[in-house]
């Protein structure tokens, strides 16, 4: 079993993230439970405890990801790597719906991504709905 990340460590990487989830955009500010250090490659697939593998990610984003690295983008059905929050603009292969609850890929990476965590699954679009009533939501970028 891998040795617990350093308190120094978790912080830098919650001030890099914007203490946001680096997939769905979920502030902690609105969640009642600490944003998760996601390992983007997760350590079952070879990945390590640096810094550059390492974001934050809101529970559901995380156990949605679990070990997956690729998805399948379902416009054209080829194999593609998931988002890389550390090397990949979210706005370059995601956007809000008009609404702002719903997230939509732009890309190949973005649509297999929305997929294989199920950003726009019922309850992350219910709560964001209720945030964009709220006037938090969309985040600002």
């Amino acid at each position: 079993m891998a040795a617990p990340l350093s308190a120094t460590l978790r912080t830098r990487v919650r001030r890099a993230a914007a203490d946001r989830c680096g997939y769905c955009r979920t502030s902690q500010a609105y969640v009642p439970w600490p944003l998760e250090i996601d390992h983007i490659i997760p350590r079952a697939r070879g990945g390590s405890d640096a810094e550059d593998n390492l974001w934050l990610a809101c529970r559901a984003c995380n156990l949605f990801k679990g070990q997956q690295t690729y998805g399948r983008d379902p416009l054209t059905g080829r194999r593609v790597r998931l988002f890389h929050p550390r090397r990949q603009r979210w706005r370059r292969h995601f956007q809000w719906s008009q609404d702002g609850v719903a997230i939509l890929g732009r890309t190949a990476t973005g649509r297999a991504t929305v997929v294989a965590l199920s950003l726009n699954n019922l309850v992350a679009v219910t709560v964001r709905r209720n945030w964009v009533t709220a006037g938090w939501h969309p985040p600002p970028d």
